[in-house]
C-alpha cells in the first residue's frame, strides 16, 4: 500500500505534463486561420518551422511561444501541486509534444517544447538554449541544425552551470531530438536540407 502511494505523485507529474505536451498547437492555430491541416503540409511537421511554411509568420511565432509555454506551464503546476515532480512533469510534456495521442503520435521535433522545459528547471541555461538557437538560426538559416545544436546544448550547459541533476534528463530528450531530426541528418550529409525562407 505504501508503495502505491508512493508511486502516486510521479504518475500524476508524468501524465499532467504529457496532457500538456501533447496539445498540438501548430495544428490548432494553421486550421482557425484557414492555413489548412499542417500534417498535410511542407514537411507534415506540427512545429513552428513547418507553419512558417504557410506563409503565416505570426502563427510560426505563436506556435513557437506555445509550444514552449506549454512545457513551462505543466512544470510549474506539477511543482506547486507535487514538489520535487517537476523532472517527471517536463519529461511528459516533451514525450507529449514528440508523440500525442491525438495525432497517432505522430508529433512535433520537440525543440521548442525542450526550450521551455530548460527555462523552467534552470533558466541561465535557458539562456544558452536560446542564444545558440537563435544565433545559428539567424548565421545559417538551417532550422535543423540551429535546432539540434541547441538541445546539444542544453545539458552541456546544464554540467557547466554545476545543474548535474538535470543532466541525464537534457541528455536524453537532446537524444530524442536528433533521433527525430534523422531525415534532417540525411539532408545535411546530401547537401539538400532548405534553408528557411526556402521550399522544401
Amino acid at each position: 500500500m505504501v508503495t502505491e502511494v508512493l508511486w502516486i505523485a510521479p504518475a500524476l507529474a508524468l501524465l499532467i505534463g504529457y496532457l500538456f505536451g501533447s496539445i498540438p498547437f501548430g495544428v490548432l492555430l494553421t486550421r482557425m486561420a484557414g492555413a489548412g491541416d499542417l500534417r498535410s503540409i511542407g514537411s507534415g511537421n506540427i512545429g513552428a518551422t513547418n507553419v512558417l511554411r504557410t506563409g503565416r509568420k505570426g502563427l510560426a511565432a505563436a506556435t513557437l511561444l506555445l509550444d514552449m509555454l506549454k512545457a513551462v506551464a505543466a512544470i510549474l503546476i506539477v511543482e506547486h501541486l507535487y514538489p520535487g515532480q517537476g523532472q517527471l512533469a517536463a519529461l511528459g510534456a516533451f514525450l507529449g509534444h514528440c508523440y500525442p495521442v491525438w495525432l497517432r503520435f505522430r508529433g512535433g521535433k520537440g525543440v521548442a517544447t525542450l526550450m521551455g522545459i530548460v527555462v523552467a528547471l534552470h533558466w541561465p541555461s535557458g539562456l544558452v538554449f536560446a542564444a545558440v538557437w537563435l544565433g545559428l538560426l539567424a548565421s545559417l538559416r538551417i532550422s535543423s541544425v540551429a535546432g539540434m545544436l541547441a538541445a546539444v546544448s542544453a545539458p552541456v550547459s546544464a554540467a557547466l552551470f554545476g545543474r548535474f541533476d538535470l543532466v541525464v534528463l537534457l541528455l536524453a530528450l537532446a537524444l530524442i531530438v536528433l533521433w527525430k531530426h534523422a531525415a534532417n541528418i540525411e539532408r545535411l550529409l546530401a547537401g539538400t536540407e532548405p534553408r528557411i525562407g526556402r521550399e522544401g
